[in-house]
């Protein structure tokens, strides 16, 4: 960040038509952060807040394009990643991270919309696992996708400290482990390579929580961007999340999405 005006943060990710997550969702949160973002696509979704009718991945070779591009010129504090879609996308997306050196990692290991569509095929798991992994400083699964990479059920707090524990085994510096589909309060897992901290929140009691994934990470990722910690980036990324859901949006027919612009105020002039 020496010797830049701004933090300047990247997105590898897909792109969502509703604006409610993915890379739009990502861009918001860099913004009211006060984070340079930047993206390099990996696939083109045809989706609202009520279900995916489309998916269009890009070619390996262009998403690497758009990482060449970015790095190349404008350069990179922390990255991000979202959907990837593929084991070709995965490797090649793992090949720019160590080229460049980019060491403020995230990695969001989404594999599944909040309407359902599936985002992460299935051969890509073990890609996902034992290539991009091992490079993030931080991951962010929920307990669909904790359960998923480490082949174990999580039904309790306990269990998402085991399993944070396991998902650093496979070599991510940092593991959070969101507990959002939990009962009772909204309690994350953080996990350093050495202890587990627990990070509690009130639940909000609201169904528009489009692209929350995104935002948290997001949020992490700008907060690494800014040469925090982190322990300090991903405790910030709680209460922003906590507060952009809080103001969520009630737009659609399905799930809204949470708010990342929620500090900002729009000033309207009348003639």
């Amino acid at each position: 960040m020496a010797g830049t005006a701004i933090p300047r943060a990247l997105s590898i990710a897909g792109s969502d038509s509703g604006g409610g997550a993915g890379i739009q969702a990502d861009l918001k949160t860099f913004s009211a952060l006060g984070v340079f973002g930047m993206t390099a696509i990996t696939a083109v979704t045809a989706q609202n807040t009520a279900e995916v009718t489309g998916i269009v991945e890009l070619r390996p070779d262009d998403v690497a394009k758009q990482i060449d591009a970015v790095v190349t010129d404008i350069g990179v504090d922390a990255a991000k990643t979202g959907m990837l879609s593929s084991a070709p996308i995965i490797e090649i997306v793992a090949d720019r991270i160590r080229r460049y050196r980019i060491d403020r990692l995230v990695v969001d290991p989404v594999m599944i919309s909040k309407a359902g569509a599936l985002l992460l095929r299935p051969e890509a798991m073990a890609a996902l696992r034992k290539t991009l992994l091992p490079l993030a400083l931080v991951v962010t699964p929920n307990l669909h996708e904790a359960g998923q990479l480490t082949g174990r059920e999580i039904r309790t707090i306990e269990q998402m400290e085991d399993v944070a524990r396991a998902l650093g085994a496979l070599g991510p510096r940092c593991v959070v482990v969101k507990g959002g589909h939990l009962e009772g309060g909204a309690v994350d897992v953080f996990f350093d390579g050495a202890r587990v901290e627990r990070l509690e929140a009130r639940r909000v009691p609201t169904k528009h929580t489009h692209g929350t994934g995104c935002v948290f990470s997001a949020a992490i990722t700008a907060g690494l961007a800014r040469g925090q910690t982190p322990p300090a980036a991903v405790r910030g990324a709680k209460t922003f999340i906590t507060r952009a859901i809080e103001a969520a949006l009630p737009l659609g027919r399905g799930h809204g999405p949470a708010n990342p612009m929620f500090g900002w105020k729009v000033e309207t002039h009348e003639e």
